[in-house]
């Protein structure tokens, strides 16, 4: 699931490229953040989360070791999505949930692709809990943050996070196939959710995908 953005930028505002907010030639933490407060980055979170989706719908007959391989890939490039957005966030404090939760993702990532013909049971409960986990952090930081940008799409993807992490986890597949059908059609719904969050994004930005102004906070 894509990180959300923080404090939407004013449309027309002007902002100073080598102002403290703002100096990608310097530090590489000030090029992660540009990065990571673009609607781009999280356009290509939501691709990276469609891509595999589709291709366990369309596959429906693929074994376990390819869904394994397929949500491994995902979960470490989901892990990288949310590893950058991480340093969009302006307050020091605030970045710890979204560095764990890019942690997790890539823990998970490793452990699907270090045993791909794991068991179903094994699979099915390291993605229900990852999906569990985000939806909860972005949850609880979208009520947390009154200010927050377009906060319908983000209480949406992080609603859909959390019931797709229960149904994954109380509703076990007993075949590859069921389990690829379950994995895929989350994933598309995830992505498309996230989809939307980069258009809104792209709209609260007037069309730029990197200007920030003074005063955004980046992404949760």
């Amino acid at each position: 699931m894509a990180t959300s953005p923080g404090q939407g930028p004013r449309a027309g505002a002007e902002y100073d490229p080598a102002g403290p907010a703002y100096s990608p030639a310097g530090d590489p933490a000030q090029l992660l953040a540009a990065l990571g407060r673009s609607w781009t980055w999280i356009l290509a979170s939501a691709v990276a989360t469609l891509v595999p989706g589709i291709l366990l719908l369309v596959w429906p007959e693929a074994t376990l070791h390819v869904v394994a391989v397929l949500m491994g890939l995902y979960l470490l490039a989901a892990g990288a999505f949310r590893f950058v957005a991480t340093f969009a966030r302006q307050e020091q404090g605030h970045r710890l949930p979204s560095l764990l939760l890019a942690v997790l993702y890539v823990l998970a990532g490793v452990l699907c692709l270090r045993n791909p013909l794991q068991t179903i049971t094994a699979l099915s409960l390291i993605v229900g809990l990852v999906w569990l986990v985000s939806g909860i952090l972005t949850l609880y930081t979208a009520l947390a943050a009154r200010d927050l940008p377009h906060r319908g799409f983000v209480l949406g993807a992080a609603v859909l996070g959390i019931v797709a992490g229960i149904v994954v986890l109380a509703l076990p597949a007993e075949s590859a196939r069921a389990l690829t059908r379950l994995l895929g059609l989350w994933l598309v719904l995830l992505g498309l959710a996230e989809a939307g969050l980069a258009f809104a994004w792209r709209a609260a930005l007037g069309g730029s995908s990197t200007a920030v102004p003074h005063g955004s906070t980046g992404n949760v």
